[in-house]
């Protein structure tokens, strides 16, 4: 990690004995040196993403008009207006990423299961040997969207970009999204009532999109395919935007955020940022320094009982293209006093 970030776990000579005393008992729940204790999803591993369309054009012809077997399966399984849409699609019409999305959104339904691999759908098509491997496992769950993913992108090997499955690595001492694809990294265990220190910065991004947090998150069990965004409450950091990734919302959630302050912090140099959660209430409040160690301001809060449930943390990479840095990642159970304590920075007891 470069010069410019703080380490939360230094607590600035201006802090009040009873902060210093809060910062010793946060624990870290990132070395700096390797991601144990964390877990990483890709969606891309298991669903296609129009941005992994290398021919647009050459893609939507094989789902209308291809007679391979594997392009009269995937045909078979859209409506009838996605079937009808896609026979007089032309890049240069107004509507053609809308119905390219349209067809997208079905084939990952396919790709959910069952299997879609049969002996004669794919006698023609070249696996990969890590389709194979994959293949003879016979995987169900998660694992078996990884499998018809990798079955998809050998059918249409000059179509579809390969989806790669390591979104996150360490990286100078901090944990960084290597731009592979819209997922998420979260944590092994589950958390309640507890206060968030970290530092982040937003390196860059193709198409761009502020770093997020995600809270409320539903671990998936056992062979459970997850949920986007582990269904969870999102902060996007430092500029204060959210999203309510729930089933059943999948939206804004502007009814249950509240905002403080507008931020006006540089999103790509490295910020403080401080989560207070509470799962019983289903309140959550954020704060955020730039520097770290400065003192920081209340940017927004969330407030919906509904929402609340212990579970993991989780950092999102948004999209493909890109690139945030995590460090000095700690945590205290049960905080007390009930309170920023990166908004009281200075102050003195």
């Amino acid at each position: 990690m470069g010069a410019a970030a703080v380490s939360a776990f230094a607590a600035p000579r201006a802090w009040s004995t009873q902060q210093g005393e809060q910062a010793k008992s946060r624990t870290s729940l990132f070395d700096g040196k390797t991601l144990d204790g964390w877990i990483q999803i890709e969606n891309n591993a298991t669903n296609l993403a129009t941005s992994s369309i290398l021919d647009r054009a050459g893609f939507a012809d094989k789902l209308a008009h291809g007679q391979d077997p594997m392009s009269v399966f995937l045909r078979g399984q859209f409506d009838d207006l996605v079937r009808i849409d896609l026979s007089t699609y032309a890049a240069s019409n107004a509507n053609a990423a809308a119905l390219l999305s349209a067809a997208v959104k079905q084939i990952n339904h396919v790709l959910a299961g069952p299997a879609i691999f049969t002996t004669d759908r794919f006698r023609q098509i070249t696996l990969r040997p890590e389709t194979k491997i994959l293949l003879d496992q016979k995987p169900n769950g998660a694992r078996l969207a990884r499998l018809n993913k990798m079955l998809l992108e050998d059918a249409f090997p000059v179509e579809l970009q390969k989806s790669g499955t390591t979104g996150w690595i360490v990286k100078d001492g901090a944990m960084a999204s290597t731009g592979v694809g819209r997922g998420v990294i979260y944590t092994a265990q589950d958390y309640s009532r507890y206060r968030l220190v970290y530092n982040l910065r937003h390196v860059s991004g193709n198409p761009d999109h502020q770093a997020g947090v995600l809270i409320f998150c539903k671990r998936p069990q056992g062979n459970e395919v997850p949920l986007d965004a582990l269904g969870g409450i999102q902060f996007q950091l430092p500029m204060g935007s959210h999203w309510d990734y729930r089933p059943d919302k999948n939206n804004s959630g502007d009814s249950f955020f509240t905002t403080i302050n507008k931020s006006l912090f540089d999103r790509h140099a490295w910020s403080q940022a401080e989560l207070l959660v509470d799962a019983e209430k289903g309140t959550a409040r954020m704060a955020v320094a730039q520097p770290p160690g400065s003192k920081a301001i209340e940017l927004v809060d969330f407030s919906d009982p509904t929402a609340g449930k212990p579970g993991p943390i989780a950092w999102q990479m948004h999209n493909a293209g890109l690139f945030d840095e995590y460090s000095d990642i700690s945590i205290e159970h049960d905080p007390e006093p009930d309170v920023l304590i990166t908004t009281r920075q200075g102050e003195r007891s």
